[in-house]
């Protein structure tokens, strides 16, 4: 019998539609998913949508389960929450993530599906791939106990770095932003919030996640001295212009680049699963419910993606929902 879904593609930047595909049987070792939830990042995705990811970069960009190249016509995303409905037995009815695409349906190896917690909602666990790359940030970063600590930019990525180091102990952690409606979000994840002009500096450490030359200035002006950036910012086809004169040297500062495509080498002996599993556990705080900002449809993703793209619907993840069927 012949199986269709329905999946979300981007023809050419700014412009997607939704198409049928067929599906295979799913073989010996795989599952196949009927959609729960997607979550659409307002980062990497609409960077992807607007057609920013640069020619040298486009082998580097793809993600798991691409179908097509840039700048399209192509299938992309990343954070799919679902129910396997035929696959090996430990899994048949279990609820999964997968780094998949906006689709209805989908057929994939077992092995790139992981578990959600009994813990973690379904609607939640659209998160984990940005806490995953929180996860790993940290990882790289290795904040210490009692450290003053900055994250500029308060994005998707932004604010699940914040939530996570508002557990350390004694950190003082500030989420910096220009839009001041941050603020409430930064409560609800446990950190401390300031407008970039007011933003408390002598920082042993700054996360900068805005994609902002600005940002990125403002992080190193917020160091102490030997201090260290961590970016997380990915700029695409943008050239970034940065104060490296002035008190750069003499103060001894760091700019160090992280990305969650290579597992920290902070930690040789823990796997992409392992990490994956960890960020989902993660998710079992309800305080980052504060980072799923708006939520529609998957049929009306043709419509509301350029929207995304535009500002027009301000979001942090934007939540994708698929109808039983």
């Amino acid at each position: 019998m012949t199986r269709t879904a329905r999946a979300f593609w981007l023809n050419e930047p700014g412009h997607g539609e939704i198409r049928d595909v067929t599906l295979p049987d799913p073989g010996e070792g795989e599952v196949l998913v009927r959609s729960l939830y997607s979550g659409v990042s307002r980062g990497t995705e609409m960077l992807v949508f607007r057609g920013g990811v640069p020619e040298s970069q486009h082998a580097a960009m793809r993600a798991p389960f691409q179908e097509g190249d840039f700048p399209g016509p192509v299938k992309y995303g990343y954070l799919n929450v679902g129910v396997v409905e035929e696959g090996p037995e430990e899994l048949t009815g279990r609820t999964v993530f997968c780094l998949y695409p906006h689709q209805t349906h989908y057929v994939v190896p077992a092995s790139a599906v992981t578990p959600v917690p009994d813990a973690v909602p379904a609607g939640r666990a659209v998160l984990a791939g940005t806490v995953e790359t929180a996860v790993n940030a940290l990882w790289d970063a290795a904040p210490l106990v009692g450290d003053r600590i900055a994250v500029v930019g308060g994005g998707m990525v932004g604010c699940s770095v914040a939530a996570l180091l508002a557990r350390f102990p004694g950190v003082r952690v500030q989420l910096v932003d220009a839009d001041p409606g941050r603020a409430r979000i930064a409560e609800a994840l446990g950190a401390g919030f300031a407008l970039p002009e007011a933003a408390a500096g002598d920082c042993d450490l700054v996360v900068h996640a805005s994609a902002t030359e600005q940002g990125l200035s403002r992080s190193l002006e917020l160091l102490a001295p030997e201090g260290t950036v961590i970016e997380l910012s990915w700029y695409g086809d943008r050239r970034v212009n940065l104060p490296l004169g002035e008190a750069f040297h003499s103060r001894r500062l760091t700019i160090r680049s992280s990305q969650v495509g290579t597992v920290s080498p902070a930690r040789p002996n823990r796997s992409y699963a392992d990490r994956l599993a960890l960020a989902l556990e993660l998710l079992a705080d309800p305080a980052l419910d504060a980072l799923v900002t708006g939520e529609s449809p998957f049929e009306d993703l043709p419509d509301v993606m350029p929207r995304l793209a535009s500002g027009e619907i301000p979001a942090l993840c934007h939540r994708v929902t698929y109808a039983a069927s």
